[in-house]
């Protein structure tokens, strides 16, 4: 019945398709649906020849030319569209199958009149000057990010990911720069001071992942596989380069061989290739051949914290698995973009989990995607996992801890749901079927569907087209010391829907002696659990004690007293994320108590996960859940809380999270006089490993607690030795600086878009304007900081609007703040709705604050 429903869908979709295509797309701004469409029944075929002259200053133009190549379906007179979306005189001039015509440029596409194309083969030749928006030039170096729709700025294209081409690049680039493109390096010629670097074809890719960077980059060859792979870097410490290379490579050959076994598919492209980008604004970004890294995640010192090497296996594994899952096969439209990513950080947990035990890896998924999905989908601007889409030029704002973290979650589900063995056989089909095509998430549900006689198409509306999370609790009854009926209830978050989550979580249950542990799998608003009937009444009762159950989950009182019988390290994660978040909602737990018992953990809290966990909970309620005057009082005994604690743990690891909490939150002149000692000496606690980026850190951590901090920080500027990190402190500065007209300029530079290029700079710079202890004068910015989203959605990548909203409005509990949110929207009803849903996510613990802090 659900297979006929599904193909009757399909069916009347693509008649209300047709229908709808009768009418040529009008020329508007970005990529409409419409037009991709259109284009996709016209084009196929496609080959770009492009040739680009690099300039060293990043100030002077790059002059480029290009050959695209394509097979054409004639539309009668239609004209067709070329996305270009840069001013009319950098479009210098058009031929078209050997003819000159008369460039003509509107709403950011190049208008080819029907006349001059013909039926099947034609060739256009196109000289310019290459748009800068997504090159990412720096002082000495490039590097390409095209994703989602900004291929269309450097140079004409059909940008949209279901057309996918073969490019062909030439760069000339000055004689001492380095480069790495998509495509093998073909041949090299040097001239005058410039070389000029040929590379092959590229594999078949949509526009979002051609790339190349080009810069007075340090090269390191090793093998994958039988072929030498370059890794491109900037790096100049040398012990982190000595210590890091190895791992960086090895990391990437163990995931390319657990991905090629668990697929049955070999790499998938000609060849392997790394750039490490300081200041990247990602973590990575999935190039094939061309595969960008953030600096700071692959290059560690050997002191290296747990999460740091967790959030570079990570990573590697994330952008590897993006061979499969994103690049060779690529979601047809970027409402689908979510697939990719949820592929990847499946996949990446699946790759990186082979190499632990289950309990590592259950507690390194809990921590690490649970915890991120919340923050947003509790909020009332929750947007759900697939989105709709109406032009391309908004695809950048569905990214977000919804699509990186609940669907991961999601997915794990659904594979509980068909059994691990069914799953893989379906995502072997998916694969195998659209490999080096496009594919949408109906395509794969239908798949998945032939696999299982769960009803998956309820499942999916639920789980992937619904907002949200459900509410858990049990109802007990006993009968003398013994259970005699247990119910589990759920109902949504939000709103008043009639909905269940169905889904597979554990439940356990305390004894002085042992623990009782019961798996369950519920699929309605209400269900007995018969298998906990007869036991013995226990000290507590442990929800989603495994921690893979999705929603709020009661707390059950006792648990407090009795925490010590907790000894599994995943049942404690669960338990301290159930705290956190009865806490939000307002039950269970207020601020100040659940303050209290998160101190109370942190000498006995042994795993570095959990440590990091708390610690990370401590900071957020301090900051933004007690009033000014309960965080002056609660100072000095939190201060010294977390220093005995550093005292008492014993691994270096976690007596860097507790230090590292200490400088976050202290206030009083003794730790002050501490702390600035360790800095001005650079003599770090007994068993704590400081590197130059951590006194830096703490430079500014103490510049926010001093009245006249021009000296420390500039003393701080003169000790950094990298001139990437050079130019971030400068950056940064400014906003931590003491001086309010110094903050205030700083802020006011913002406004205009090259100040904003150095994106990961930016928005950390912004996170010290706000701090609480900064808010006083800092919450006259917020006007101004909602009035420059739209602007920032346009020019900025697409992390950056999260990014700048969450660092303005993270910790503020003013409802002062609130009242500027709250008019900003009322004052504009009309507003897109998704960057309005991202106002009210950074915004949620402010609004939150209003009822919490007392």
């Amino acid at each position: 019945m659900k297979k006929g429903l599904l193909t009757l869908f399909i069916v009347a979709f693509a008649s209300y398709f047709q229908a709808q295509m009768k009418s040529p797309p009008r020329v508007e701004q970005g990529v409409s649906y419409e037009l991709a469409q259109f284009r996709k029944n016209t084009l196929s075929g496609i080959r770009y020849e492009l040739s680009l002259n690099i300039p060293e200053s990043k100030s002077e133009r790059i002059k480029a030319t290009e050959i695209l190549q394509f097979t054409y379906k004639k539309q009668d007179e239609v004209p067709l569209q070329i996305d270009f979306k840069e001013e009319a005189e950098s479009l210098i001039s058009v031929s078209v199958n050997g003819k000159a015509v008369k460039p003509v440029l509107e709403n950011e596409h190049i208008i080819i009149e029907s006349r001059f194309l013909q039926p099947g083969a034609n060739e256009i030749h196109f000289t310019f000057l290459a748009g800068d928006a997504a090159l990412n030039r720096r002082d000495g170096y490039l590097y390409t990010l095209f994703v989602p729709d900004r291929a269309r700025t450097m140079f004409p294209c059909f940008d949209q990911p279901n057309l996918k081409a073969n490019y062909t690049l030439s760069l000339t680039i000055p004689e001492k720069w380095n480069a790495l493109a998509n495509g093998k390096l073909k041949e090299t010629s040097i001239r005058k001071g410039t070389k000029t670097l040929n590379f092959v074809a590229s594999d078949l890719l949509p526009t979002y992942l051609f790339s190349f960077a080009a810069g007075d980059f340090k090269d390191f060859t090793a093998k994958i596989g039988k072929e030498d792979s370059k890794i491109l870097y900037r790096e100049t410490d040398s012990v982190k380069i000595k210590n890091s290379m190895d791992s960086v490579f090895t990391l990437y050959r163990n995931s390319l061989a657990y991905y090629e076994k668990w697929t049955d598919i070999p790499h998938p492209f000609q060849k392997h290739g790394m750039v490490a980008v300081p200041d990247f604004q990602f973590g990575g970004m999935e190039h094939p051949g061309a595969i960008l890294f953030q600096n700071s995640t692959l290059f560690l010192d050997k002191n290296a914290t747990q999460n740091q090497l967790n959030s570079r296996s990570n990573l590697i594994a994330h952008e590897v698995a993006h061979l499969w899952f994103g690049d060779m096969v690529t979601m047809d439209w970027f409402n689908d973009v979510w697939m990719k990513e949820v592929f990847a950080n499946f996949m990446a947990d699946k790759s990186t989990g082979a190499a632990s035990d289950k309990s590592v890896y259950d507690l390194k998924f809990l921590t690490t995607h649970f915890p991120a999905a919340y923050s947003v989908d509790r909020t009332l601007g929750a947007n759900p996992i697939r989105q709709t889409l109406d032009n391309l030029k908004n695809a950048g704002m569905m990214y977000g801890p919804i699509i990186y973290n609940k669907a991961p979650i999601m997915m794990r589900q659904l594979e509980l749901l068909t059994g691990e063995e069914n799953f893989r056989k379906g995502i072997d089909e998916y694969l195998k079927k659209y490999a080096y095509s496009n594919a949408t998430w109906p395509d794969l549900i239908r798949i998945l569907d032939q696999y299982t006689d769960e009803d998956l198409q309820s499942w999916n509306k639920v789980w992937v087209n619904d907002p949200g999370r459900p509410v858990f609790d049990n109802e007990v009854q006993y009968k003398g010391n013994m259970i005699d009926q247990f119910t589990i209830l759920q109902h949504p978050e939000h709103g008043k829907e009639h909905k269940s989550w169905p889904q597979e979580f554990q439940i356990a249950l305390f004894y002085p002696d042992r623990v009782e542990k019961t798996e369950v799998k519920i699929s309605g608003r209400q269900q007995e659990i018969t298998a906990l009937k007869g036991k013995m009444k226990p000290l507590f009762i442990l929800q989603n004690s495994s921690g893979i159950g999705y929603g709020i989950f009661g707390i059950d009182k006792g648990m407090l007293s009795n925490f010590s019988l907790v000894k599994d390290p995943v049942n404690r994660a669960s338990a301290y994320i159930s705290l956190y978040e009865n806490m939000l909602g307002g039950t269970g737990i207020s601020p100040q108590d659940l303050l209290y018992f998160f101190t109370a953990q942190l000498q006995n809290e042994t795993s570095e996960l959990n440590l990091r966990l708390i610690m990370g909970y401590i900071s957020g309620i301090y900051w933004e859940f007690l009033p000014e005057s309960q965080r002056i009082k609660e100072s000095e005994n939190l201060e010294n809380t977390l220093w005995k604690a550093l005292q008492v743990q014993t691994t270096k690891n976690n007596k860097k999270i507790l230090f590292d909490g200490y400088q976050g939150i202290f206030q009083s002149k003794k730790a002050y006089d501490n702390l600035y000692t360790i800095w001005k000496s650079q003599t770090a606690p007994e068993g704590v490993s400081l590197n130059d980026e951590d006194y830096t850190g703490l430079a500014l951590s103490l510049s926010l607690r001093n009245n006249n901090n021009n000296d420390l920080l500039q003393e701080q500027l003169a000790r950094i030795k990298n001139p990437d990190r050079i130019n971030r402190f400068k950056i940064i500065m400014k906003a931590a600086s003491s001086d309010q007209k110094t903050r205030d300029d700083f802020f006011k530079s913002l406004s205009e878009k090259q100040n904003r290029t150095n994106e990961s700079a930016v928005g950390a710079a912004v996170g010290y304007l706000h701090h609480p202890l900064r808010q006083q004068t800092s919450i006259s910015y917020l006007p101004k900081t909602l009035e420059l989203l739209q602007e920032i959605q346009k020019t900025g990548d697409i992390f950056f609007p999260d990014n700048w909203l969450r660092s303005a409005f993270g910790n503020y509990q003013d409802p002062k703040a609130l009242e500027i949110v709250n008019q900003f929207l009322l004052n504009n009803p009309d507003y897109n709705k998704i960057l309005k849903n991202k106002i009210l996510q950074a915004s949620d613990n402010l609004r939150r604050a209003q009822k919490l802090v007392k």
